[in-house]
């Protein structure tokens, strides 16, 4: 592959992914249709690179830093490039629009990864010369310290272009699942769905407070999950393995997950009491700097992973 990567999009996903690549020893040229999100991109790299530095999780953010260019056009993005991330705007209106731009000036065997989080990529792609090489290649926010990226291909995606994607993303140090074929909102956002589901109710009947139920996953369920899945959970969690777990715990799981059908929206006023909750612990002027501090305890635990391993 060649040396330069696009990325299409400077917001917040677009500029952790610049960190990835440019990491990784990739030349990126940041292409925006605001030039002042660019700018603004590099600033907001430039400040994560030297929070990494200070975790070891980069060597010379410098050197990494110096990899990044703005580029003036998407012609010139894409010029020389075999891999570009798309990540603007979440709409599906906005990235057909996009698209469109993009199958203009493609070169001719560039593969296109999109940053949606939900969006199949055959809703933005359908009839452009460009589609056997577009796909998803989802990420958790931020990349450069949560390995998952969803590879999720469409009906029309060409095998050669998934197995690029893949590689590519194995190379810069991602840990890529693969969808068989789309679904909306993917696998991460289809588990996180069920589990904001579940708490948005507990909370709306009065079984806990907000408080509690983060609580429960912080400090119970997500120690487990943050280096095994919900499969591994409980094929340890009986002596027999999964089988044994479900002969024991499966028919009791199913009902008390009946109670909770069917699914209804989240109601006004359970959304304001949630919200209530979060804004008694954390007024918003002091969101950015709880969001820093989330970085950083995300930096340290990636940290953690590449010192034990597997």
């Amino acid at each position: 592959m060649s040396d330069k990567v696009a990325i299409l999009g400077a917001g917040l996903v677009g500029s952790a992914w610049a960190i990835v690549f440019a990491r990784a020893g990739r030349n990126v040229s940041l292409f925006d249709g605001e030039a002042a999100q660019c700018e603004q991109a590099l600033t907001r790299v430039a400040e994560n690179m030297r929070e990494l530095v200070g975790f070891g999780l980069i060597d010379d953010a410098e050197a990494a830093l110096a990899r990044i260019s703005i580029a003036g056009s998407l012609a010139e993005a894409l010029e020389g490039a075999d891999y570009a991330q798309e990540s603007v705007f979440e709409r599906a209106d906005v990235k057909t629009e996009f698209y469109k731009e993009i199958d203009k000036v493609a070169p001719a065997d560039l593969v296109i990864g999109s940053s949606s989080s939900g969006i199949p990529a055959s809703v933005f792609t359908e009839g452009l010369t460009c589609a056997p090489r577009c796909l998803i290649a989802h990420p958790i926010n931020p990349p450069y310290v949560i390995p998952l990226v969803e590879v999720v291909p469409t009906p029309w995606t060409g095998d050669a272009a998934v197995q690029t994607c893949w590689d590519f993303m194995l190379e810069v140090g991602m840990e890529p699942v693969r969808l068989t074929r789309e679904v909306d909102g993917f696998i991460a956002n289809r588990l996180q769905a069920a589990l904001l589901w579940e708490a948005f109710r507990l909370l709306e009947a009065g079984i806990a407070t907000a408080e509690d139920i983060d609580k429960t996953i912080s400090e119970g369920l997500g120690r487990r999950w943050t280096f095994i899945g919900p499969f591994q959970t409980i094929d340890l969690n009986a002596p027999g393995g999964l089988e044994d777990y479900a002969a024991r715990l499966g028919a009791g799981f199913f009902e008390f997950v009946k109670q909770g059908e069917p699914a209804e929206p989240w109601s006004d006023a359970v959304i304001a009491k949630a919200h209530g909750e979060m804004r008694d612990k954390l007024p918003l002027k002091d969101q950015p700097a709880r969001q820093a501090w989330r970085d950083k305890r995300l930096m340290a635990l990636a940290k953690h992973f590449q010192e034990v391993g597997e």
